[in-house]
């Protein structure tokens, strides 16, 4: 009897105890390597490649290892016609390969000593690899290869309202443009880049509200199953760029030197003075973004016809089987 019965991870009875071992050692590998790489970048910093982490951070690698781990179980699970297409699947691994690069690499160091490095930092952490993420449709492989207790988590009621709250589309392209906004107020900024704690919340933040802004746009489903309609999803999409560009062009065109925190730390590149540093950090802001955002409009409108095109085959279907059937009846 055991054995015919399958947990919300699509494994037998018999085949949850061998999994469960293999899925303890993935597990135990993932924190080992985690302890060797944080015990290098606190003793080696300069011996260690520019792949590796210049400042370990726990959150960071563990989300991002054991997101990886449970997408990479949740397909193995998953029948070959359940898995999302090959594009889907490296668009997601492009994403979280993204977000990890500009995180927990050296070039973390390097976004903390120039303007326009750390706005490149930004779009990636809220633009391009959040839009990768989104556009994998990765949920149902990682549910699929959760463990027990990361599911029951994600169940719980208070995190699922939350989400549904910071999805409601009008507080969310607010929260989208208003966080971009938010951590480049000079002072907040100042502040910010100063005290580790406040930079971890803003990169948080920064990932977070992108993932959740482009999961709610680029879903590829019709409402009810979305929570938004598809004109919804591309007035959303239009909507948040020209503020995005306006602020952009703000930065770009300044006059006088809005970010004193990069001549305060060093510049990497002293060649590159702060107005051209930050000329180079608007127009990062201005472009990529205003690109991501026409991008997902054209997601969005295929999505649409896609699902018209199943609509429209659905009604051939039906017209032909009628067309039987009163063949077949004589009426």
């Amino acid at each position: 009897m055991s054995a015919a019965v399958s947990d919300a991870s699509g494994l037998t009875g018999d085949a949850r105890g061998s999994e469960g071992l293999r899925g303890w050692a993935w597990h135990g590998g993932v924190v080992a390597l985690g302890a060797l790489l944080a015990w290098l970048s606190a003793t080696r910093p300069a011996q260690m490649p520019f792949w590796t982490p210049w400042d370990f951070s726990w959150p960071e690698y563990l989300t991002s290892a054991l997101v990886l781990l449970w997408y990479l179980r949740g397909l193995a699970r998953m029948a070959p016609e359940e898995r999302p297409s090959t594009g889907r699947r490296i668009a997601f691994l492009l994403g979280l390969a993204a977000i990890y690069a500009v995180l927990q690499t050296h070039f973390d160091y390097m976004a903390q000593h120039m303007f326009f490095l750390n706005r490149a930092q930004h779009v990636v952490m809220h633009h391009i690899g959040p839009f990768l993420i989104a556009l994998g449709v990765s949920g149902p492989a990682l549910r699929r290869g959760m463990p027990g207790w990361a599911r029951r988590v994600a169940d719980l009621g208070l995190v699922r309202e939350t989400i549904a709250v910071l999805q409601q589309p009008v507080l969310a392209p607010i929260l989208f443009v208003g966080l971009f906004y938010f951590w480049l107020i000079p002072a907040v900024h100042f502040r910010a880049m100063l005290d580790p704690r406040i930079y971890a919340v803003m990169n948080w933040s920064m990932v977070l509200d992108g993932v959740l802004f482009w999961t709610l746009v680029l879903d590829p489903r019709p409402k009810p199953l979305a929570r938004i309609g598809y004109g919804a999803r591309v007035a959303l999409s239009v909507l948040v760029m020209f503020p995005q560009i306006g602020l952009g062009a703000v930065i770009a065109f300044a006059t006088r030197d809005l970010y004193p925190f990069y001549n305060l730390c060093g510049r990497l590149y002293p060649s590159i003075t702060a107005l051209a540093d930050q000329r180079f950090g608007g127009l990062i802001m201005w472009i990529p973004p205003a690109m991501m955002s026409a991008i997902g409009v054209v997601v969005v409108m295929n999505s649409l016809r896609l699902h018209e095109n199943t609509l429209e085959e659905t009604s051939d279907d039906a017209a032909a089987l009628a067309e039987r059937a009163r063949a077949w009846t004589g009426l």
